[in-house]
């Protein structure tokens, strides 16, 4: 894939998939099986996927090596699809997050941080 149109056509080819398994057999797909366990299952799974991708970067950072580099792109890949199985559950696609990047682009890591923590101005309880 040499840009990120290619990078998005893969993820909303594979959001359309995942989202075609709402309603489907659990016992004839994962994801079907995810969506019909619920909500705590499913972001469980993300949790999981991102503690061990934390792991196997710290594999990577300590002994690099194409062993370990191959182990973390493979953990990034399974918690990216299961952030897409959270985002599909949820009622998100892929174009919702690279929208919110895309926003964010250009801007200071520490000014957008800084912009999300400012409590919302207006009347209170509104």
């Amino acid at each position: 894939m040499s840009d990120s149109l290619d990078t998005l056509d893969v993820l909303s080819r594979l959001a359309s998939v995942i989202e075609s398994r709402k309603g489907a057999d659990p016992d004839q797909s994962y994801v079907a099986r995810l969506f019909h366990k619920g909500t705590d299952t499913v972001l469980k799974k993300v949790g999981e996927e991102a503690t061990e991708t934390v792991m196997a970067g710290k594999d990577m950072a300590a002994e690099p090596s194409e062993a370990h580099r191959k182990a973390l792109v493979g953990e990034f890949a399974d918690l990216w699809f299961h952030s897409m199985v959270a985002m599909a559950h949820l009622g998100l696609n892929p174009r919702d997050v690279v929208g919110e990047l895309a926003r964010r682009e250009g801007l200071s890591g520490l000014e957008e941080f800084a912009s999300r923590s400012k409590p919302a101005s207006g009347p209170q309880g509104a």
